[in-house]
């Protein structure tokens, strides 16, 4: 099985593909129907999200499972210690090896129910991202990836506290970071600039969601953790009556983000595609990631 950082390897810059975890059979249907539609075009990898608490563990192993058998495309899964034991992570990781899955995100994951509830580790499971990226590096060959936060994790007290979370999960023995969502591409240069200052040379990889509605910008405002810029927000939100209007200046804002990103030397644009493919497929091919036997 090939890992992300052999997929990232190359001349040009390349995409990545996010979906979540069916909840029953129509969603399996719609998530196919965007992993089928996206395969063609070849993307680095391609990543499931893993509900707190397990709560969609077994969405995730079957759908990685069939991702890893049934499709050229490289597979990344996602794994939390929220709510599990050190055994039953050894389980998952198990599983993940067993179906072919040999590249893991590792998160502690956030409080269920409450993002920005109190954390509180299982008795016999973990504490931090860190010891989860030491799990599982002991447990095989396996290609890391961990979350970065371009304005910093909402528990963290200042850029620069964070910013040493991040290195120690890259000492710990991630390969790579990907970045949760941010408007500007400034933002995530930053924390690349921050990553880099601190003496590591590990690849932060940035996290894109096309914002083709209003929720979808809401969305993205949600999960970065940080005010939109009133740049993108003037762009937008006069638009919010009109979602054919909203939607072009929306796909528009990020095929520039993504220019801008792209100019900066980033290798890989990680998309958030919400189990739809048509807004993702745009903007890559507007980017030229498209190869050309797509």
């Amino acid at each position: 099985m090939t890992s992300v950082i052999e997929r990232l390897q190359g001349d040009g810059p390349r995409f990545s593909i996010e979906f979540f975890p069916p909840r029953d059979e129509a969603d399996e249907a719609v998530l196919w129907r965007a992993v089928r539609e996206l395969e063609p075009l070849d993307p680095a990898y391609m990543s499931i999200t893993y509900g707190a608490g397990g709560s969609s563990r077994d969405g995730t192993i079957r759908s990685i499972a069939r991702v890893a058998t049934e499709t050229t495309l490289c597979p990344m899964a996602h794994l939390t210690a929220v709510d599990h034991s050190v055994s039953e992570l050894r389980n998952v990781i198990g599983w993940y090896a067993a179906v072919g899955v040999r590249n893991i995100l590792a998160l502690r994951g956030d409080p269920p129910g409450d993002v920005y509830g109190d954390w509180t580790p299982h008795p016999e499971g973990l504490e931090y991202a860190e010891q989860l990226v030491e799990l599982i590096r002991s447990l095989g060959d396996f290609c890391v990836g961990v979350s970065a936060f371009p304005y910093g994790h909402p528990r963290s007290p200042d850029l620069e506290s964070d910013t040493k979370h991040l290195v120690r999960k890259f000492r710990a023995g991630a390969d790579f970071a990907i970045a949760q969502l941010f408007f500007e591409a400034e933002d995530f240069l930053r924390l690349r600039d921050r990553v880099a200052a601190a003496g590591c040379d590990a690849l932060v990889l940035p996290g894109i969601m096309p914002l083709t509605t209003p929720r979808t910008l809401h969305t993205t405002i949600k999960l970065s953790g940080a005010p939109a810029s009133q740049r993108l927000l003037d762009r937008l939100e006069p638009l919010s009556d009109d979602p054919k209007a909203f939607r072009e200046a929306g796909i528009d804002a990020v095929t520039e983000l993504g220019e801008k990103l792209i100019a900066e030397g980033v290798p890989d644009l990680h998309f958030y595609t919400f189990n739809r493919s048509k807004a993702t497929r745009e903007v890559v091919t507007r980017l030229g990631l498209v190869p050309a036997r797509a």
